[in-house]
């Protein structure tokens, strides 16, 4: 981690350097994992996938989330995914407007958090993405989790989101007093909500300025695609969503509806959305990558694989014929993005 200069305050420093950290507002994709049919990384699949998600003008990608499989890999795997896309990041964006590349770090101890955040950097990832250790939830107090993240922001070799995820994190749910004091960090740059929670996200997106001294470099976003309006509605700076794997353009296209203040025509895209997203929420990332050869080609085949113990969707099953109708009408939407976007 680089050393503060000696002609600044620690503080300042770290002010100064939440400026540089600060991540633009739009849609983030927490991407899927792609496996090669002997069980390795699918580096081309990656890429591949890397590609098309910028081309669909998101504004950042997550590696490594619950949509990523990283619980299902091993610490050289998760270097070769980070690897993969920042290598497909720097070949398809201009360097003079860098893309945040945003990676699951999260860990039981800070040690290890610390590690992942080094690993993580050395790999090209710009932030980290850390959940609160769950693990002894039932004798970890909220002064001990503020502690907790404070100390990886001070530490981390990258800066972090905190990641409000219960259901990963056996139960944890951090509350909008407890985020709002972990905010108080200038290291610390943003939270994922994916508890769904959208009066805590209103709550945080009001009170972060008053925390950070007016300072306005806290990106606030939610973890579904089912409420991106809503979301942005009460002061959310984006989304980082599982479904805009799927169907990237449609959620982009929700917060340019929102900022030209074309609310009707927002409220009707968000409903399908909502729609298909429900699918993705019932089946989790088991679903998302069925999707993927359905909405994507037969080409994508391979990417509907997940690691045991989860086996993939069958093809002829009720489930993926109800993925394939439930997500038809967004779907359609995203090919006619495309479409519009290719005659431009």
């Amino acid at each position: 981690m680089a050393t503060t200069p000696t002609s600044q305050t620690h503080d300042d420093y770290l002010q100064e350097q939440s400026q540089t950290d600060r991540l633009p507002s739009g849609v983030y994709v927490p991407m899927l994992a792609f496996f090669t049919p002997a069980d390795g990384i699918d580096v081309a699949a990656t890429q591949r996938h890397t590609a098309r998600l910028l081309a669909a003008g998101v504004a950042g990608l997550v590696v490594h989330g619950s949509n990523g499989e990283a619980v299902h890999m091993s610490r050289r795997e998760r270097h070769e995914v980070i690897e993969a896309v920042a290598d497909a990041v720097r070949h398809e964006t201009d360097s003079h407007a860098p893309v945040p590349i945003i990676a699951g770090c999260g860990a039981q101890s800070l040690r290890e958090t610390l590690e992942l955040c080094q690993e993580a950097k050395d790999a090209g990832a710009t932030h980290a993405l850390v959940l609160p250790p769950g693990y002894y939830s039932s004798i970890l107090s909220k002064d001990a989790i503020v502690s907790f993240f404070h100390n990886v922001a001070s530490r981390s070799a990258i800066p972090i989101l905190i990641y409000n995820f219960p259901a990963a994190a056996n139960g944890v749910d951090l509350d909008s007093d407890t985020l709002l004091r972990i905010a108080t960090h200038p290291r610390v740059v943003g939270v994922k909500l994916t508890c769904g929670n959208t009066g805590k996200l209103a709550r945080v997106a009001a009170g972060v300025p008053k925390v950070r001294g007016g300072r306005d470099d806290f990106f606030v976003a939610g973890g579904s695609a089912d409420f991106i309006l809503q979301g942005l509605v009460v002061g959310a700076h984006g989304t980082i969503s599982g479904f805009a794997n799927l169907a990237p353009r449609a959620c982009v296209r929700i917060g340019e509806l929102f900022d030209r203040g074309l609310l009707k025509e927002a409220r009707e895209l968000q409903h399908e959305v909502a729609r298909a997203d429900w699918l993705a929420i019932r089946y989790g990332f088991v679903g998302v990558k069925a999707a993927m050869p359905l909405f994507h080609g037969k080409g994508e085949t391979s990417c509907a694989e997940p690691r045991l113990p989860f086996t993939r969707l069958d093809e002829n099953g009720v489930s993926v014929a109800e993925i394939q109708q439930g997500m038809l009408g967004a779907m359609e939407i995203e090919a006619r993005l495309a479409v519009e976007a290719a005659g431009n």
